[in-house]
């Protein structure tokens, strides 16, 4: 088996990840699903240019980064504390254990416990700040999804060239 073929291998195993890691917490889904692409680069099964590699480099790093923020700033823009923003991270990794239906609502609900917990059992404002965690959860998740897709659909059109 050569190289070229275990790198083409690898390079999809890791878009695959990737992918995976747009709705799992402790995986790097954009930084994951770069790493296929620049082992594709070195694969004679694909081709994939520098500048591709550098464009798609950088729209990892600004969706990571943006994945991180948006959360913080949705749930503070609708009133929520820190402690909803990890209540928010608490309740998807344990929704990623139920199904589906978790992976939606755990973020809301466990924001709605972090922001409980902060004001100590008082319910103003829980509410809003469990929906603003939810809103840019949903957003981070949506915007590096479709930036893996992109990845993995260059992936696709680079190996059957």
């Amino acid at each position: 088996m050569s190289l070229s073929i275990i790198l083409a291998v690898v390079a999809g195993v890791l878009l695959i990840v990737g992918f995976f890691g747009t709705f799992v917490p402790v995986l790097p889904g954009a930084p994951l699903a770069w790493a296929g692409l620049l082992a594709a680069y070195f694969s004679e099964y694909c081709n994939i240019s520098i500048l591709g590699l550098v464009i798609t480099g950088i729209f990892a790093v600004l969706v990571s980064i943006m994945d991180n923020i948006l959360p913080i700033t949705m749930t503070q823009k609708f009133g929520g504390s820190k402690a909803a923003v990890t209540g928010a991270t608490v309740g998807l990794i344990i929704g990623f254990f139920v199904g589906p239906l978790g992976i939606i609502l755990g973020p809301f609900f466990g924001a709605i416990l972090g922001e409980l917990f902060h004001q100590h059992g008082q319910t103003e404002g829980v509410f809003k700040a469990g929906f603003g965690a939810f809103i840019g959860f949903l957003t981070g998740t949506g915007i590096k999804m479709i930036c893996v897709l992109c990845f993995i659909w260059y992936y696709a059109v680079s190996f059957f060239k």
